[in-house]
């Protein structure tokens, strides 16, 4: 079922304003706006080439648009570094697994928990005290709320090289909301996957938006039709750079401009199916 969408139309937590984004004389972006509000999952589609991991990249600050602005929480955000972005309650996985293979699950995860250490070199240097009960209250919050919600106890000392992909993406999303997004932005999170492992990720995506837990807004890059049609409020459709909607998944399924662009009629009878 096709979820309605009952959020406040003022809410809006993330807006891009006529973003241009050009590489030499190629437009990767043109004059793209986009409102995400609080508590949504914002599907962005679109065929290959279309802007999508770009506009994600101008988001989280990888690039920065030649034209336009972004505002986070009303914030115009256009200077500010990624880091800083983090900071600000923006969290990402990518479309190719970025993961640690050296390292175990659990440590690749830590590492999504560091914004939140506040212990100084000197106290740091001795693990008593204040360090201490720190990262107890961090190591806690991770084995007991991320490693349970994707249910990856049994592989939290592996060293995640030796996972198989599907489990990479879970380790990489539990990095992820190891630092408490209030936005979560996912590219492309059930690339690779088998059917098992895409309704396991559907499953966690739509935990970590609803549960009162998590709360987590998610802007969603997928090509999986049946997915982005059953989780998302909203839908955003790119072609070649240029927006051509922003509406409900009922409104994307029945619009000509996207059916021609993307969704075609036979991937259009499958997410009616």
């Amino acid at each position: 079922m096709v979820k309605t969408n009952e959020i406040n139309a003022g809410d809006i937590l993330l807006e891009l304003e006529d973003i241009h984004m050009y590489f030499g004389k190629v437009a990767a972006l043109a004059g793209v706006s986009l409102q995400v509000r609080k508590g949504e999952i914002h599907s962005v589609i679109g065929p290959n080439g279309a802007g999508k991991t770009v506009m994600m990249n101008c988001i989280n600050g990888l690039y920065r648009p030649q034209r336009g602005n972004i505002h986070y929480r009303g914030q115009r955000i256009n200077d500010i570094k990624p880091y800083q972005r983090a900071e600000l309650g923006m969290s990402r996985t990518f479309q190719k697994v970025e993961v640690f293979g050296g390292m175990t699950v659990l440590d690749n995860i830590r590492l999504g928990r560091h914004i939140h250490f506040k212990s100084g070199i000197a106290s740091g240097s001795w693990y008593l005290g204040k360090t201490k009960r720190e990262e107890i209250k961090h190591r806690t919050f991770i084995e007991e709320e991320i490693i349970d919600l994707l249910e990856i106890e049994h592989i939290r000392h592996t060293p995640t090289g030796m996972l198989p992909y599907g489990l990479q993406k879970r380790v990489e999303l539990g990095r992820a909301l190891a630092l408490e997004p209030e936005l979560l932005i996912l590219d492309e999170p059930l690339a690779g996957l088998n059917l098992e492992e895409v309704e396991d990720m559907a499953r966690f995506i739509l935990d970590v938006n609803e549960e009162e837990r998590w709360k987590v807004t998610c802007l969603l890059v997928e090509h999986d039709m049946g997915v982005v049609m059953d989780l998302s409020h909203r839908v955003f459709v790119l072609n070649f750079g240029y927006m051509i909607m922003d509406g409900t998944p009922e409104e994307a399924q029945i619009n000509p401009e996207v059916i021609k662009a993307y969704l075609g009629e036979e991937d259009l009878y499958a997410t009616r199916g």
